[in-house]
């Protein structure tokens, strides 16, 4: 990367890599030379660092006019914000908190969802939030998901379980995308985010089970896993996962790539009894699954506070499989 110190692993402790294997930069709203609002969805890029608008160099990527927006305000309903996704609208979410009573569906090809001040999604019934097709390039930028009062499922999903499409040209991306489980109210939810659809990028995602504000305890914002991976070739960007009841992140697809993982295990677990997984005492943060046979990541960090009073050991932060034969684990 431009301006990151050398390579140091382990004394000095910098892990460096020189170019990022895929990225694509999130949509942003502009105003044209015209004065009409705009926005800009950047193009996918290989092996690259630095800016893409440096050394005169411009942009590359395609413009979007605002008329192909619907422009959602938080009185909007879940019905009407569908029906708008569904005629092939793009979706700005405006400030505010969504209260939602059924998951808002993405269908079509390229759909751009972009949050302006961080909007949050909250359903209120059980279901999830956000609900993608596997389809390609749709990209979702700058929003909040707030587990509702009963629990969910699943707040995020991109695909469904079965899906195997390529979109190694035009992969689906989620950046800048928070999760929350408890801290405005007590929300409950399984799994927070999961990625079914191969190649998907996801970039600068906070998944929190909360550790204060309201509906905060470990029977009350109740949450198994923030982030599960199913899907082939997916790149994580900066992955925050913290304070899961167990595993924080689960990773099944092959070749998949992390580039910068941050992880608190849960502070509050009762006693040693409440919290032991099937591989010992507590559960590692980051597991991957042992069927998969490569797998990268680089600068992980995962660490713990228990603060309830009581004895409580993790036997480890990392599970990865030992696979014979032609495979890789690269940390």
């Amino acid at each position: 990367m431009v301006g990151a110190p050398p390579q140091g692993f382990p004394n000095p402790p910098y892990t460096t890599l020189p170019t990022s294997p895929v990225t694509r930069e999130k949509p942003f709203l502009y105003i044209d030379d015209t004065g009409a609002y705009r926005v800009f969805v950047p193009a996918l890029r290989h092996n690259t660092s630095g800016t893409t608008w440096s050394d005169g160099r411009q942009q590359q990527g395609s413009s979007l006019p605002i008329r192909d927006f619907f422009i959602a305000k938080p009185t909007d309903s879940a019905s009407r914000i569908n029906q708008q996704l569904s005629r092939g609208k793009h979706l700005l979410l405006t400030p505010g908190v969504y209260h939602l009573d059924r998951a808002l569906r993405v269908k079509h090809k390229n759909t751009v969802v972009l949050g302006l001040g961080m909007p949050s999604l909250a359903p209120d019934t059980g279901d999830a939030a956000l609900r993608i097709e596997d389809v390609d390039g749709v990209r979702i930028a700058g929003v909040l998901v707030d587990a509702g009062r009963r629990e969910s499922e699943t707040l995020v999903e991109v695909g469904d379980r079965h899906s195997h499409r390529d979109h190694s040209r035009n992969p689906i991306s989620l950046q800048d995308v928070f999760f929350r489980i408890g801290g405005p109210w007590v929300g409950k939810a399984k799994t927070s985010l999961v990625i079914n659809s191969d190649d998907t990028l996801i970039d600068n995602i906070w998944a929190w089970r909360g550790d204060h504000g309201n509906g905060i305890g470990w029977t009350q914002n109740t949450a198994d896993t923030g982030v599960v991976v199913n899907g082939d070739d997916v790149t994580a960007y900066g992955l925050f996962v913290e304070h899961y009841q167990k595993y924080q992140t689960i990773w099944n697809g092959e070749r998949g790539r992390t580039i910068f993982y941050q992880s608190e295990i849960p502070y509050d677990p009762p006693s040693q009894a409440a919290w032991n997984s099937p591989t010992g005492k507590g559960w590692a943060s980051y597991k991957v699954d042992r069927r998969v046979r490569n797998h990268e990541a680089w600068g992980m960090g995962v660490y713990s506070y228990f603060n309830q009073g009581v004895d409580i050991r993790a036997d480890r932060g990392i599970e990865v499989p030992k696979t014979p034969g032609p495979s890789s684990t690269t940390w």
